[in-house]
This record gives C-alpha cells, structure tokens and sequence, in this order.
C-alpha cells in the first residue's frame, strides 16, 4: 500500500492557541507533501471561555440570534486573519480561507467534503463543563463524522490547558 499523498489540507481555526498550534503543524504537512491548506475560519454561535488566544489576541466569538448571525468583535476577528495570513505567507504555503459560522466540528467536516480534502487538522484543549455536557470537543466531532484523515494537535504535556 503506497504512503498517503496530501494535496488539500483543511485546519480548523477558532482563534485560540490550540488553533494555532494546529494552524502551524497544518503548514509544516502542507511544505512536505506540497499541499495547498483551506483554513475553516469558525466562529462557534455560543461564547466559550478561552482566555489565551492565538498570534497574542483573545479568541473571537459569535452569537446566534434567529433572524440572523452577527459576528462578535469583527475588528478582533479581522486581526487574527491578518496574523494567518501573513504567518502562512512566510511558510510559502498556498493557502485560503473559508469563513463559516456555526457548530464548528459540523462546519469543518462539512469544507472538508466540499473542498475534497486528503486530511483535517485540528486543535485540542480539555473540555469545559459546557463542551463535556453538549457531548464532546470539536476534535472528537471531526474525528467522528470527517470522510478523510485526521490529525488532531495537542500541545505541549507541560502547557496549561487551553
């Protein structure tokens, strides 16, 4: 059986430090097989508490209203797309984005299936209370219902939890 050849890698981006953790291993796979990288820029409908952010900003929320969806501190979200474009564009790493709101586990599965991705990368931190008692983190989601591989990022054994 011949090696896994990666030419679309989709990376799951929420603004907190596991992403960017996944964020920076998704740009290492994509130099070595010479993949292009699709960031799922999601914005979950429900506030979280994650205090550290990625690139040194505090993570970004969104809120869900049923007339419409309204992205939460756009000038906050617009800086960390700054930050990933620009790390991505000193990685040389083909790159887009696809900015989606909603439950990101179903939305990143979903831009995988659409992009016809080899492999999802995403980011881990523990649970909170919320997360546990709805049924589970984004990466377990992924890892469920994605159709292609799955690399889920943990951080450092001796980090604090994210």
């Amino acid at each position: 059986m011949a090696g896994a050849v990666y030419r679309t890698i989709v990376v799951g981006y929420d603004g907190t430090r596991a992403a960017e953790r996944a964020l920076a291993r998704a740009a290492e796979l994509a130099r070595g097989f010479g993949a292009r990288i699709v960031v799922v820029d999601v914005a979950a409908p429900i506030p979280f508490d994650a205090p550290d952010g990625a690139f040194g900003l505090m993570p970004y929320t969104s809120y869900r209203s049923p007339e419409n969806v309204v992205l939460a501190e756009e000038a906050l979200w617009r800086q960390h797309r700054s930050s990933v474009e620009a790390y991505l564009a000193q990685t040389g790493v083909e790159s887009e984005f696809a900015g989606v709101v909603g439950q990101p586990a179903g939305e990143i599965v979903d831009v995988a299936a659409d992009r016809d991705a080899d492999l999802i990368v995403v980011g881990t931190r523990d649970a909170g209370f919320f997360e546990r008692l709805l049924g589970g983190s984004v990466s377990q989601g992924v890892a469920k219902h994605a159709r292609c591989d799955v690399l889920v990022v943990h951080g450092p054994a001796d980090a604090e939890p994210d």
